[in-house]
């Protein structure tokens, strides 16, 4: 993992595009945990 690796933090920043790893506003990151729905308060 490193600059060539897109699905990283990383790797994104160095390609400048955006994606899961680097989203481009902070409102709409959510956590893998939040994504899959294992979040939820019942």
């Amino acid at each position: 993992m490193g600059k060539g690796d897109l699905k990283t933090k990383r790797g994104k920043i160095n390609r400048g595009t955006f994606g899961a790893s680097r989203p481009k506003t902070a409102a709409n990151k959510k956590t893998r945990r939040e994504r899959m729905g294992l979040d939820k308060k019942d």
